[in-house]
């Protein structure tokens, strides 16, 4: 049975135009009027398949995902140079932190710089500070790093953002910060990402533990990450107590230990 998440419509394929997300963050939908299924952020890149109520059904570069989004947040690509890589940023009026801020952007953003004026950078969206961006050209290195960034994030189903993020939201923001592959959802994750470790092995930073449908990243041989609905955020917690928990509520043992 093929995957709507990942296998386009031919009702919709109708054409085939690459765009760029020119909002801080978008709904990404099966349906246009439908619920969210994920999230794309400024800077991310598509390709368009078809349009429909003044919605684009699109695919997302960074990993396949279809779904529709307004046709009002998208626009021809332009080239990015610089990505947000602090938890969040805002774009100022002016190169003065006391100037009007005109928008806030999730860490995982992408602008294009126009130049530095001081200790910001113009772009199209204000002036950013430069200790927020990172240059593309200069991803991380530890996705467990990355992570911690979201510490204290609410919860959202199919959140992508800072200002809302689920399991493998979290765990996909901290892969691609690292430029690596990474599926949208927690059952692709545990297909694609890694190599399956034996059960019974030790967990190491930057293990993945998964559970079905969802998936917790380590930080160290006894704590992992995981935004969740019990904590309704993104949490650190004991591993051995976090299987307990997630046992007795009734969502069964853990599905897959992988390593990357």
């Amino acid at each position: 049975m093929s995957d709507p998440r990942t296998t386009p419509n031919p009702e919709w394929m109708t054409q085939n135009t690459p765009a760029q997300v020119i909002t801080p963050v978008v709904d990404l939908k099966r349906r246009p009027q439908g619920p969210r299924d994920r999230q794309l952020l400024l800077g991310e890149t598509c390709v368009v398949l078809g349009q429909l109520d003044e919605h684009s059904y699109v695919k997302a570069d960074k990993d396949g995902y279809l779904g529709f989004v307004p046709n009002a947040s998208l626009a021809k690509p332009t080239k990015a140079t610089h990505r947000v890589c602090s938890a969040a940023t805002h774009g100022y009026k002016d190169a003065d932190m006391k100037s009007a801020d005109l928008v806030m952007l999730s860490h995982g953003c992408k602008i294009a710089g126009r130049g530095f004026v001081g200790k910001f950078i113009e772009t199209a969206y204000g002036y950013i500070p430069t200790n927020h961006l990172s240059q593309l050209s200069n991803p991380e290195t530890d996705p467990a790093k990355v992570a911690l960034l979201y510490l204290g994030t609410p919860y959202l189903w199919g959140g992508n953002s800072r200002s809302g993020i689920d399991c493998s939201g979290l765990v996909q923001a901290a892969m691609s910060a690292c430029r690596i592959a990474c599926a949208g959802d927690s059952d692709q994750q545990l297909k694609s990402l890694g190599r399956d470790v034996e059960h019974g092995t030790d967990p190491e930073r930057n293990d993945l533990l998964f559970w079905k449908g969802h998936v917790g990243l380590m930080v160290d041989d006894t704590t992992m990450i995981h935004a969740n609905a019990h904590h309704m955020c993104v949490a650190l917690e004991p591993v051995d107590a976090a299987i307990k928990r997630i046992a007795a509520q009734g969502d069964g043992d853990v599905t897959g230990h992988k390593r990357l």
